[in-house]
Order: structure tokens, then C-alpha cells, then sequence
């Protein structure tokens, strides 16, 4: 809440770094469109991917780690979860699946997070609940002890505070007329600096910038994972969280940092859609020739795994299969043995 208070971010003036990225957002926003109505079937394979890659980096994140092999089929096949980690992963796509389908309904409130926050961490004894004790921010550092990073609100503190930092986003949005991306980027900030969770607050937050950006029309994360992303320049996550922190509870903190590589995030993810929209139309669907360019444009040795993230929409038995044919034909080469075997070019 200490983003939104007296006002704030109705008199903010981004700096020209901020608008270049808004602009570049709001003209891909117009294309998705275009985008959906030429490639349907491309857009199928794309959403199977991001769901996937979604459950999988979002826990990764936070070192919840499941066997690749086990990947797909728990959370696209209904396998049932055979540890805990395996568990989480089902959870989250559980909540993928209802922003995905009732996003429309679901107001950004306090109700929603802990909802959010019970759907992923079902199976808990707190799921759901705001923390019952004071929690605080580490940091790890290679050959040293860990060191307090961040001091979050205080829990007998978290229910207000949630309440406040709830009400002032949607002030800002029908009162202050705050640009939507603005708001959403400061609600995930405030909501990480409250950390009102005991456990699951890096992957309710990042399940609420799904959510938000669908309530603006954005819909580039049902494409492509806005949570792999995320992992994928995690220093600069963790980077530009510290800095946008720093003097938080006094409100001196400075907003542009995360601001930035909030929207830099999505400003990839959109790049990405038109690339693989495009790499998917450029195969008219065939999926042999989808895996072949995968092979094709592997540069060191590959596994089965990942050529499945790189094939949306084709099943892992079809790239198994062309693999044998492959390696029949002198093609590749297999380096081992197993699922998890390693591959390369000839």
C-alpha cells in the first residue's frame, strides 16, 4: 500500500525508459488479435506449452523441482501426484486454470490472494490463511551466513494491510485513472512487501500478474509463460526487488526499477508470441518438420525434454519415434540411455 498512499502514483511521471516499454506493450496488445485469428491451431500448442513451462518455473523458482518426465503428465494428463513437490505442481495449475477460465469474475482483493494462495498450497496447514507469525527476507550469499534482507509487515499488521493495499489499486484505477500496467506492477511490489503468507507469496504474486494483465486485455501469458520468464532473468528479478524495496516502509522507495522489469517481462513474452505464431505457421502444423527444426536448431548436445518444450502440441511418443528414425537414417546419435539421455547432430 505504501505505492498507492497520498496519491502517489497519480501524480508519477514515468521516465522515457517506462513510456518506450508501455508503448511497445499497448501496440502489441493491438496485434494478439490479428495474431489469434490467423493461427488458432498454433495458438493451442502455444497455451499446452505455457501451462506447462508456467508449473513448472513458478515452483522451480522457489525449488520446488519434479522429474521432467513426470512434467506433462501431471499437469496435462491428471497423473496422480506421487510426492509432495509433485503436488505443488498440480496446485498451481489448478490456479492457472481459474484465472485462465474466470478471470472476469475475480476482483484483486484480499479474498482472491488467499484463495489463490489456498488453491496452491492445498494440502497445507495454512493454506490459505495470512501468516500467524512475523516473517522476514534472507539473503544467501556464497560462503557467508544468510543476512535479513527485507523486515515484511508485521502478521498481527497483514490483514489491514492487505485490505488498504486492495482498496488503493482500485482507487487508482477508477478514480486516479493510473495507467492499468502502473497499478498492477505496484500491487505485485506492495503485495511482496507485505509478504502475507507464511509460505507460496513469490507464486501467488506471480499468478496475480496473470491475472491482471488478463483484466486489461493483455493475454500474452496464456501463450507464453510469463512465469518462465520471470526465471529466466531471475537476478534481475531479485535485483530490481531489492532496489524497488529499499525505504518501502517509509514510502522513499523508488518504484521505476521493478516498474521496469515488470514491463520488460511482458514486452518479451509478446516478442516471443509473434516469433513462434510465426515458427508455427512457417510448418503449416507439421509437426515432423516442427521437431526437425528443433533438431536443426540445437546447438549442443539435446534431450527428449527438450524438445518437447521447444515442439509445442506434439506428444513426447511422436518425438520419441522420430528420434529412432532419425538416428536409423544417421541423422543423430544417442549418448546414452533412458528418457533422460543425450542426443546430438551428426
Amino acid at each position: 500500500m505504501r505505492s498507492f498512499r497520498n496519491g502517489r502514483l497519480a501524480a508519477f511521471r514515468p521516465p522515457s525508459s517506462t513510456v518506450w516499454l508501455l508503448t511497445d506493450i499497448a501496440e502489441e496488445k493491438g496485434r494478439q488479435d490479428l495474431y489469434k485469428r490467423q493461427a488458432p491451431q498454433a495458438l493451442k500448442a502455444l497455451q499446452e506449452a505455457a501451462i506447462v513451462s508456467s508449473s513448472e518455473s513458478s515452483n522451480r523458482i522457489e525449488g520446488v523441482v519434479v522429474d521432467p518426465a513426470r512434467l506433462r503428465p501431471l499437469v496435462l494428463g491428471g497423473a496422480r501426484p506421487q510426492s509432495r513437490p509433485e503436488e505443488e505442481i498440480q496446485n498451481y495449475r489448478k490456479a492457472l486454470a481459474l484465472i485462465h477460465t474466470k478471470h472476469g469474475r475475480l476482483e484483486m482483493s484480499a479474498a482472491v490472494c488467499r484463495q489463490l494462495h489456498r488453491t496452491i498450497q492445498d494440502g497445507s496447514g495454512d493454506a490459505g490463511d495470512f501468516k500467524r507469525l512475523d516473517n522476514v527476507i534472507t539473503e544467501r550469499r556464497a560462503g557467508e551466513a544468510a543476512s535479513l534482507r527485507f523486515q515484511p509487515v508485521a502478521a498481527n499488521e497483514t490483514p489491514a494491510a492487505m485490505k488498504e493495499l486492495c482498496g488503493l489499486y482500485r482507487q487508482a484505477l477508477d478514480l486516479e485513472h493510473v495507467h492499468p500496467l502502473v497499478a498492477d506492477a505496484c500491487f505485485v511490489l506492495d503485495f511482496l512487501c507485505i509478504h502475507p503468507f507464511r509460505d507460496g507469496n513469490g507464486r501467488v504474486s506471480r499468478l496475480l500478474t496473470l491475472l491482471a494483465t488478463y483484466q486489461h486485455g493483455l493475454e500474452v501469458g496464456r501463450f507464453i509463460s510469463l512465469e518462465r520468464l520471470v526465471e529466466e532473468s531471475k537476478e534481475d528479478y531479485y535485483d530490481t526487488l531489492r532496489r524497488s524495496s529499499d525505504g518501502w516502509h517509509t514510502a522513499k522507495h523508488e518504484i521505476v526499477p521493478w516498474l521496469n522489469h515488470y514491463l520488460a517481462v511482458i514486452r518479451r513474452a509478446y516478442g516471443l508470441f509473434k516469433e513462434r505464431v510465426g515458427d508455427l505457421q512457417s510448418v503449416r502444423g507439421s509437426k515432423t518438420a516442427m521437431v526437425d527444426a528443433a533438431i536443426a536448431a540445437s546447438e549442443e548436445p539435446f534431450t527428449l525434454a527438450s524438445l518437447e518444450a521447444a515442439c509445442p502440441g506434439v506428444s513426447r511418443d511422436m518425438i520419441r519415434r522420430l528420434l529412432w528414425m532419425r538416428r536409423k537414417e544417421g541423422r543423430v546419435a544417442c549418448l546414452g540411455r533412458g528418457p533422460k539421455a543425450r542426443w546430438k547432430k551428426m
